[in-house]
């Protein structure tokens, strides 16, 4: 069984510019995500897709490989996680290299553990695809929704219960995804027919867009480390 782990960092970030190499407690924030990718040992090749020397310089110091560089097409804000993670198995395979397993790592996660893909990677038997999720905080079920001038209940059946009556819910934290490559190349989409998801906490997940978000992750990270739960 041979395994790939893809981090997806193209140099084009617009609201926080050069993102991916950024600082971060210390570290360029790319170089967590090589660092949980290759002490997990699930994988064959760690390698990063990017467009960006400086970006493929970085990750080569980290101890990631950059094999090929990403072309125009998967460069743009328009291109998906999945056209990425397509080309990147096209460019695999005209080398004469397939794999049987894929990660798709992204390269802003400083919380992703490797233990954490462990614990992801023994949940893809009998799945098409595993990724990280986080429980919204508060029931979206009992949100509210604007229209015509006024809030409105979204659920309305749903306003009076309570928030431990009603269902979790959760959503892609932003972290990884593990999937079958096969499947991707034959068509298929990201998150398949059976997809599980690997929980994570809140304190362990951090949407990083602005100024602020950079901020709050860093402190999220610096409780990590303080809780043993990661490395300064």
């Amino acid at each position: 069984m041979t395994s790939l782990c893809v981090i997806t960092a193209r140099g084009g970030s617009k609201r926080i510019p050069r993102k991916n190499i950024r600082g971060f407690c210390g570290r360029p924030i790319i170089a967590y995500s090589i660092g949980a990718a290759l002490g997990s040992g699930l994988f064959d090749e760690v390698m990063v897709s990017t467009d960006d020397e400086e970006i493929a310089g970085v990750a080569r110091r980290y101890g990631a490989k950059v094999p090929f560089m990403r072309g125009p097409a998967t460069s743009g804000d328009l291109a998906t996680t999945r056209d990425v993670l397509v080309e990147v198995l096209g460019a695999y395979r005209a080398r004469g290299r397939e794999f049987d397993e894929l990660c798709c790592l992204y390269p802003t996660a400083p919380f992703v553990t490797a233990a954490k893909l462990r614990e992801a990677h023994a949940m893809l038997p009998g799945a098409d695809t595993v990724l990280a999720v986080v429980r919204f905080s508060f029931p979206p079920q009992r949100g509210l929704v604007e229209g015509g001038g006024s809030l409105a209940w979204w659920m309305p059946e749903c306003a009076g219960a309570r928030s431990q009556d009603l269902p979790p819910v959760l959503h892609d934290a932003g972290q990884f995804y593990f999937c079958r490559p096969g499947r991707l190349l034959a068509g298929g989409a990201l998150l398949g027919p059976v997809t599980r998801g690997c929980e994570v906490p809140e304190t362990e997940a951090q949407d990083i867009d602005n100024e602020s978000d950079w901020r709050i992750a860093e402190m999220k990270y610096e409780r990590m480390v303080a809780d043993g739960q990661a490395q300064g």
